[in-house]
């Protein structure tokens, strides 16, 4: 008759700080509150030198109203809804065209490299500024795109170059023995990259291109040049009208920094749901 022993769990001790751990975390939180109390400081000290009013109370309307009990949305909420349109389309064109780049310059062909070579190059060494004005006055009347498409197109090919190379990274992250198993067992080219590289190169990738989707989201601000009723341009448009220029951009960078925090939180739960699937 045999008997099973069942393994003995350690369960770690809950971590308790001693005094110094606890006067050293005191001071880092009295330092940050420190540092943004005099940035704060001098934002309202500069204002006052300039005999600027502040007008926080007229905010709300921007925002939203009601009107005959109904909730309208302002400018300020139609043009955040916009700049998700925008970065979420640009989002998933970027990632492809990275993604056919990066395998095309991984690829046997000449021709392939050579294409993906040049536009890699001709993209990440033009100012984003200038492509828009290409996109925007040359290519959209040729084929009658309207300026969100035109945007929309111009940060897709503008951030798919960076996130081509990122994606090549991860690629040739993947160890070779991983290669070589693959063509042992005998999978086609697709099964080899879609079962086992590709889901061992995504952690690889998924950091920096967290650190992509964020810049996207910051530079479909530079949109508003043509006129694309994304939140900065909404912003520009409410100052213009009431000269509300302190409380309108911090407002909107707020948004903006709301924004991109969250999509950082995304990202990092996606990538531990990833490492608890694997263990």
């Amino acid at each position: 008759m045999t008997s099973t022993i069942s393994p003995i769990t350690r369960q770690r001790p809950p971590r308790q700080f001693d005094s110094r751990e606890l006067i050293s975390v005191s001071l880092q939180v009295v330092q940050v509150i420190l540092i943004f109390g005099i940035i704060a400081w001098v934002i309202y000290r500069g204002a006052q030198a300039m005999e600027y009013q502040w007008q926080w109370y007229r905010i709300p309307q921007f925002i939203f109203q009601e009107i005959d009990g109904a909730i309208v949305f302002g400018p300020l909420v139609k043009g955040l809804i916009e700049t998700i349109r925008l970065t979420v389309i640009s989002a998933i064109l970027a990632t492809s065209i990275g993604l056919v780049t990066a395998f095309a310059r991984l690829s046997n062909s000449i021709a392939g490299r050579w294409i993906a070579t040049f536009y890699l190059e001709a993209i990440r060494n033009t100012p984003l500024l200038v492509q828009l004005y290409l996109f925007y006055f040359v290519i959209a009347p040729i084929f009658g795109v309207d300026r969100f498409w035109a945007a929309v197109l111009c940060l897709s090919f503008f951030e798919g170059a960076f996130a081509a190379e990122i994606i090549r990274g991860g690629i040739i992250g993947v160890q070779r023995e991983q290669y070589e198993a693959s063509d042992a067992i005998g999978l086609n080219p697709f099964d080899k990259y879609s079962r086992i590289v590709i889901p061992q190169a995504l952690p690889l990738i998924l950091p920096p291109i967290t650190g992509l989707l964020i810049s996207l989201v910051k530079h479909s601000a530079i949109v508003s040049v043509i006129a694309v009723s994304e939140l900065t341009t909404a912003g520009m448009n409410i100052i213009s009208e009431t000269f509300m220029a302190f409380e309108i951009w911090f407002l909107v960078a707020g948004i903006y920094l709301a924004l991109t925090i969250s999509l950082s939180t995304g990202v990092s739960m996606f990538e531990k749901s990833l490492e608890k699937s694997k263990n």
